[in-house]
């Protein structure tokens, strides 16, 4: 399909119709791909899209793939422990740095929304004041609430297609338990058991088949696919499975394929250097991108994924390659290296037939573009505008490619809940704002979103109150209970202190009359020693002085006497005052008051933060959820499948271009 005819089926985020009326209206022939990590979170969602391209009639193939040439998650610091893997949470301090997408799990209503340290000030939080008395508590505080991802523990873990699952297995297992686990926990009434069951049938796609479908993950996960995808669907879903490292197969007898085009670009001696320049130019502004010289001379925004040695950016020269595996690899040439062909016989000649050949991030969808539709949620990969500026500075200063558009799928997940009949027991995170513990599907579809912006607007009003009497007022107002209790002691302790903050006023007032008289002095008296030392000059030394001219300077230097006698009065009334202001606020009475009062003002704001914490999660992370939901709730929620085909039925759809 040429760039012409692609173009003519764009459509925007403002012409969102359903998947079927997308799909009937579109070139027939361009596959589409569903590419992801793991089977565990969304992608199995696609499901619906693959239902919905059989529904249309069309023989397009729908092809679902493990993104395993991508690195496994690292710990972001710590003890290291090579083969080791552990599952953590992702929060704003400890594991800020988290990344984990192979391996991550969301409970149900659970998503990767991290309450980070802005939203806690934007909520008014004193945060210095809170870690002084709790040094660790944003620890757990800030977690993404539901969400967990494993991680590997080795210093520089391996691509996704080369984790030993012998090492995984545990971890991945006891994770997926917890997820699964928790969500059935948040099931109740008649419901329950048919959910159980299907918990179960969960755990056994991997406990059951995982062992001996593949020694390492990607090989793993994507012998899984197909059950993952019947298991969101409810039904047998038409799709061919497979994985990138598989896709992005680089030798003599792939090299022609379209998919490499644009690394034929970035090969040939005539374009290489434009093209460079215009992936640098595209990904500026790109969080956690960076220009190519940052990987040495020679570096071309592509990565080889040698077998057994893993996988390394691509530096070329005239006379050899370096890739930058852990252990850097070489290749040497007779001659310059000029189109894809030749580096691919120069590959497998070295290597083998089984290298991988795939583009970093904004070149990997450029890639795949020229001969396959993505399917992507709404919202997924950060990268795509950086790909899409690549190719149009590629388009204006090179050549066009013909690249396929991206089919975007908007879900409305927790509206698609209005006909299912299954009651919540809702998580403690939750149950404040939506005013109950327990809630029916039905009132969940039909609140959750109203609930959600009154937690935003919360958040904003919570940020208002900054003072402590402010916070503890309101406490006492919208909370009750002990707070009524805790604000009528607030507000005697604070009584208790007026009678000693009124006489520290009046210390402080008095000290800074005698800061300014006593600054008043040191200038009279240098100006009095000024003029006593000119009269010295002019009427004494070395003179015969009068009797007047030695009273002038006796007066003289009793006045610079009286200014040095009020200097002593007042350090000595300052002293006073020092010691009079130190007794009262060490009085055990009074520092018994100060005691409670901070207590108190600790609470509040324990609460405060227990209030930001509950309204990031209901808000943001409900919306987050909603947009990409894990696939695995819906069978769980609603076994009869309603739930899903309600959510695919609502799901609208656009197409997005990436030239």
């Amino acid at each position: 399909m040429g760039g012409t005819l692609v173009r003519s089926f764009m459509s925007s985020p403002a012409d969102c119709i359903t998947l079927t009326e997308l799909l009937r209206n579109c070139p027939q022939d361009v596959p589409l791909l569903a590419l992801g990590q793991t089977i565990f979170w969304d992608e199995p969602m696609k499901a619906g899209v693959a239902l919905a391209v059989r529904e249309t009639g069309s023989k397009r193939p729908f092809i679902a793939g493990i993104h395993d040439t991508d690195y496994f998650a690292k710990l972001p610091s710590g003890r290291r422990e090579p083969g080791s893997f552990r599952a953590l949470p992702h929060n704003d301090t400890t594991t800020r740095g988290l990344w984990s997408a192979a391996a991550e799990f969301s409970t149900l209503f659970g998503s990767e929304t991290v309450v980070t340290r802005e939203a806690l000030v934007a909520g008014g939080l004193r945060v210095h004041a809170l870690m002084s008395a709790r040094p660790n508590i944003l620890d757990t505080a800030t977690e993404a609430w539901g969400w967990r991802g494993v991680v590997s523990l080795d210093e520089t873990p391996p691509i996704a297609a080369e984790v030993p699952m012998t090492g995984l297995f545990p971890v991945l297992k006891e994770t997926l338990d917890w997820a699964v686990s928790e969500a059935v926990k948040s099931i109740v009434g008649r419901g329950r058991s048919d959910s159980e069951r299907k918990a179960d049938d969960l755990r056994g796609l991997l406990t059951d088949s995982a062992p001996q479908s593949g020694r390492f993950l990607g090989e793993t996960y994507r012998q899984l696919i197909q059950a993952a995808y019947d298991f969101t669907a409810g039904e047998p879903v038409p799709l061919e499975a497979t994985q990138t490292t598989e896709l992005m197969r680089f030798n003599r007898d792939t090299c022609d394929l379209p998919r490499f085009e644009l690394l034929d670009i970035f090969i040939n001696p005539e374009t290489r250097e434009t093209a460079r320049a215009a992936y640098d130019e595209a990904i500026k502004g790109g969080s956690g991108q960076y220009e190519l010289a940052r990987f040495g001379s020679g570096a071309i925004p592509f990565d080889v994924v040698i077998p057994g040695q893993g996988r390394g950016t691509l530096r070329l020269g005239t006379r050899g390659a370096v890739i930058m595996t852990r252990r850097p690899n070489f290749l040497t040439f007779r001659r310059p290296i000029t189109n894809v062909c030749e580096l691919a016989a120069a590959l497998e000649d070295k290597f083998g037939p089984n290298c991988v050949l795939v583009g970093k991030a904004v070149a990997l969808i450029g890639m795949l573009g020229r001969e396959f539709s993505f399917v992507f949620h709404e919202g997924a990969s950060s990268y795509v505008k950086h790909s899409r500026k690549l190719h149009q500075i590629i388009a204006r200063d090179i050549r066009p490619l013909a690249l396929h558009p991206i089919l975007r799928v908007r879900y409305a997940t927790w509206d698609s809940l209005a006909n299912v009949q299954t009651w919540f027991k809702l998580p403690w995170v939750f149950t404040a704002a939506f005013g109950t513990s327990e809630v029916g599907a039905a009132s969940f579809a039909a609140r959750w979103r109203q609930v959600s912006e009154e937690q935003a607007r919360f958040l904003s009003m919570l940020g208002g109150l900054r003072r402590p009497i402010d916070l503890i007022k309101y406490l006492d107002q919208k909370k009750g209970g002990s707070w009524h209790v805790l604000a009528d002691q607030y507000s005697d302790l604070l009584g208790q202190l007026v009678e000693v903050v009124a006489k520290i006023d009046e210390f402080r007032a008095e000290r800074a009359g005698l800061y300014e008289r006593r600054r008043e002095l040191k200038r009279l008296r240098v100006a009095a020693e000024m003029e006593l030392g000119r009269h010295w000059r002019d009427r004494i030394f070395e003179k015969s002085p009068s009797e007047a001219d030695l009273a002038e300077r006796a007066s003289r230097q009793q006045k610079i006497s009286v200014i040095v006698a009020e200097q002593h009065q007042i350090d000595r009334r300052m002293t006073e005052l020092k010691v009079a202001q130190n007794e009262l606020v060490s009085d055990p009475k009074i520092k018994a008051v100060h005691k409670r009062r901070h207590e108190i003002e600790l609470e509040a704001e324990l609460k405060r933060l227990t209030l930001i914490r509950e309204a990031v999660v209901t808000s943001r992370g409900l919306v987050n959820a909603d947009a990409r939901p894990s696939a695995w709730w819906f069978p769980l929620v609603s076994p009869d499948g309603t739930w899903f085909r309600e959510t695919m039925k609502s799901a609208r759809a656009y197409w997005e271009p990436i030239i």
